[in-house]
């Protein structure tokens, strides 16, 4: 057996004739694949590009099933539930499982479909072998949203998802839904027909009960904002989503700790009622790109490290210039003018705090400006 010792993100496995044919017409497609071919149809020059196991594929999925974000099998789709499922886990870590039929009739969505991507790359895999994709997910065949996969693609993270299954029932099931964005961006809805009829979308807690005095038998709420269980009440299920939407003016004296900042950033958080887990970013002065507080604290929570020179900063109108923090850094504030250029915005939700070595502004995300890709700035961090 060969296996990759560098793997590509995606496996195609054939064990047939016809089956390896069709997995070198996907894998001449698909550079970002790795290929796996049964001993027996192995070619001349195979040594290179296409890997090998003996003729018992379950071995091969025994051993590198979890190696790999999803898989391509042209197998029969009972042999294909077989062998998986004692290397099966959790729908959080499963990677996807595709199957393609030995004359490519149909590519068939077999194991996690939304969270491990098999619903996209069951499309993908059709459209290249000219199959029918076949996907049963309900949000998928409904048209409607995808409960867990609600903003993912830019970064959104369930606060908890402990009533996802039931919140998603109640979307699947047609029942009076409420989506209440506060922030985020607002470009999420990718399928060409339009919203479900009983999906409403508004911007605030009021605007929801104006056109629903009942309430809703699900909130999908999507904000930076703690919330409290009174204004949760509208309905029985809730699922609120973290948005990367708040932008860490942060500046310090040189050499301050990791908890001294860590310290401020969550009780100032914590103060302005806001979620940790909607932080985009720090932003600060390319003095400070080396902070080794900075730098800690953004390996930490994976959060970029953004730099802006001083005549960048000098650009933004800030509410607390200071001649005393220019005369240092050239600048005439930091961590204000910082926050507002990251944010794309010009207000700010907290003006400069200094508290002990650390201040700290606070900005929320310009989205109608800002990208759903953050370009790349100079001087940014981003960790590893």
């Amino acid at each position: 057996m060969r296996i990759a010792e560098n793997p590509k993100p995606y496996a195609i496995v054939g064990i047939t004739k016809h089956g390896a044919e069709l997995a070198r017409q996907l894998a001449d497609q698909m550079p970002d694949a790795d290929l796996y071919l049964s001993e027996k149809f192995l070619q001349e020059g195979d040594e290179e590009t296409v890997y090998s196991f003996p003729t018992n594929v379950r071995l091969l999925l025994e051993q590198i099933f979890h190696n790999y974000e999803g898989w391509i099998l042209l197998i029969s789709l009972g042999a294909v539930v077989r062998m998986i499922a004692p290397v099966l886990k959790d729908k959080k870590v499963d990677p996807a499982v595709v199957v393609v039929d030995d004359k490519a009739q149909f590519a068939i969505s077999v194991l996690s479909g939304h969270l491990g991507g098999a619903n996209a790359l069951t499309e993908r895999v059709a459209g290249i072998l000219g199959a029918a994709p076949v996907v049963t997910t309900a949000s998928d065949v409904s048209g409607t949203i995808a409960v867990d996969l609600l903003g993912r693609e830019f970064g959104w993270k369930i606060d908890d998802d402990r009533q996802v299954t039931p919140a998603s029932a109640a979307v699947v099931n047609e029942e009076p839904v409420v989506v209440i964005q506060e922030t985020g961006e607002t470009n999420w809805w990718k399928r060409k027909s339009p919203i479900p009829k009983q999906i409403q979308v508004v911007g605030c807690v009021e605007e929801a009960r104006a056109i629903r005095a009942q309430g809703y038998n699900a909130v999908l709420w999507v904000s930076d904002r703690l919330l409290t269980e009174d204004q949760l009440s509208i309905a029985p299920y809730r699922v609120v989503y973290r948005p990367k939407s708040i932008v860490l003016g942060l500046g310090c004296n040189r050499g301050t700790s990791l908890e001294e900042i860590e310290n401020v950033v969550f009780t100032t958080l914590e103060q302005q009622r806001l979620s940790w887990k909607s932080v985009a970013c720090i932003a600060t002065i390319s003095l400070k790109k080396d902070e080794e507080g900075f730098l800690a604290l953004s390996q930490k929570y994976g959060w970029p490290l953004v730099a802006y020179e001083p005549e960048e900063l000098n650009r933004v109108p800030i509410p607390n210039p200071s001649d005393t923090v220019h005369k240092f850094t050239g600048a005439y504030g930091v961590s204000e003018p910082a926050a507002m250029l990251s944010a794309s915005t010009d207000q700010l939700l907290l003006e400069k705090t200094a508290s002990g070595n650390v201040t700290i502004a606070l900005a929320r995300v310009n989205f109608s400006k800002k990208s759903s890709t953050t370009p790349a700035v100079e001087g940014m961090e981003v960790p590893s």
